[in-house]
């Protein structure tokens, strides 16, 4: 099984890169929806399907979570530590995309269960490269388990303080 069709979830406050991910995406063919949020605890309460998010229809779980770690409200390692409590969402896919190469971020991303770790391109050629490496690697020839299936209205498990 793929992620065709399944949408992406994009956690990035800065909508610069939005824009430039976006653009990056639409010319590397990717057809996954996007689907933002811009803090941390946006992107809890849409993968427990709390809140506004509580709408699977509008807000479908996603196949793949693009975290940044430089956010407000919650930081992208605190959203790690919530998935990585989460037993029904150990094989969700989160690749970090940030501008961090700090050592130590990279090693606890690890460490907290994230599958890749991204540092973002600066220019507009490495980003469509990215693009396209993700569409290609991820999308197309990864194989994905059955979709994580965390109840509608409250988190898998534990709370998504």
């Amino acid at each position: 099984m793929n992620g065709e069709n399944r949408p992406i979830l994009l956690v990035e406050d800065d909508q610069n890169d939005v824009f430039f991910i976006q653009y990056a995406f639409e010319v590397a063919g990717i057809t996954n929806p996007l689907q933002v949020v811009v803090d941390g605890q946006q992107a809890i309460d849409h993968l427990a399907g709390t809140g506004k998010y509580s709408d699977r229809v509008q807000f479908p779980f996603p196949c793949m979570v693009l975290l940044d770690l430089k956010l407000p409200v919650k930081m992208g390692i605190d959203v790690l530590k919530w998935i990585h409590q989460q037993p029904a969402l150990a094989n969700l896919l989160v690749l970090i995309l940030t501008s961090s190469s700090n050592l130590e971020d990279i090693d606890e991303a690890y460490r907290l269960g994230a599958r890749s770790y991204l540092v973002k391109p600066l220019s507009v050629e490495k980003r469509l490269s990215m693009a396209r490496l993700i569409k290609e690697y991820w999308l197309e020839l990864n194989q994905f388990p059955i979709p994580p299936a965390p109840p509608g209205n409250s988190p898998p498990s534990g709370s998504p303080d």
